[in-house]
């Protein structure tokens, strides 16, 4: 406690405070006022004023101050550290709250799909689905969106160093097939799986883009094929993924610059 104690910098704990005195109620405050907030003398409140002023984060008119657009700048590392996970995580929990099925993110590794966030709502699957889980990307919803994203060079050799093994009787086995449906996927923007991963099973992911249009993760929801028809599954949950892949990559860019 007495080490923690001869390492708290009073002084940055009060410039601190005078910056949080301004809120949407006060957006403008006079030295008294920020004094009174604060509970500093005005001495100290002015030093701490004019300290904030020379570096730009307070702006006055000789009696009243507000805060500037530069202080964004001290929240601003915070949200750039965030990393697609965390982004992702708030967007999916909505999407589930939404359309009441279980919803993922997950980024591509050598042949599989890597699951780095989720939103469960039941268990519709025989293996428990948690993050670091693979499937191999050929036979997944994401893995399709993923796939159908790389430069031709890349896909060959991913295709190249893939066995496309028929994970259930509806599983697209052949190359060329695979092939045609990973156009069908590029020329659409989602995929649509279903039962080639786990029969019962049917899923519909959307790619997630960077600032620089790079896809960079997939977002899916998936359902028990039995409630719906594939039809249904798409016009029902197709808008709501489309607005939350684009949300994600929303936070995404305006985060990592």
């Amino acid at each position: 406690m007495a080490e923690e104690q001869s390492d708290f910098v009073q002084s940055l704990a009060r410039g601190l405070a005078v910056i949080r005195a301004f809120d949407a109620d006060s957006p403008t405050l006079t030295l008294s006022e920020v004094a009174r907030v604060t509970g500093l003398p005005r001495a100290a409140a002015r030093r701490f004023l004019r300290t904030l002023a020379q570096l730009g984060y307070v702006r006055t008119d000789g009696r009243v101050f507000a805060l500037t657009p530069r202080v964004l700048e001290l929240g601003f590392a915070y949200l750039s550290s965030l990393s697609l996970p965390e982004v992702a995580q708030p967007h999916l929990e909505a999407l589930v709250a939404e359309v009441h099925e279980s919803a993922s993110v997950s980024v591509l590794d050598g042949p599989d799909v890597v699951y780095v966030a989720r939103v469960p709502t039941s268990r519709i699957m025989r293996v428990m689905i948690s993050i670091g889980t693979r499937f191999p990307a050929y036979a997944t919803s994401m893995g399709r969106v993923l796939l159908a994203s790389l430069p031709p060079a890349d896909l060959d050799d991913h295709l190249a160093k893939t066995t496309l093994e028929p994970l259930t009787p509806h599983t697209i086995t052949t190359e060329p097939a695979l092939r045609a449906e990973l156009s069908r996927v590029r020329a659409q923007g989602w995929a649509l799986v279903d039962q080639e991963l786990e029969e019962g099973l049917r899923s519909i992911a959307a790619p997630i883009r960077d600032r620089e249009g790079n896809v960079v993760a997939a977002v899916n929801i998936s359902v028990q094929a039995t409630h719906t028809t594939p039809a249904q599954t798409r016009e029902s949950l197709l808008p709501p993924l489309l607005r939350t892949a684009t949300a994600i990559e929303s936070d995404l860019t305006s985060t990592h610059p």
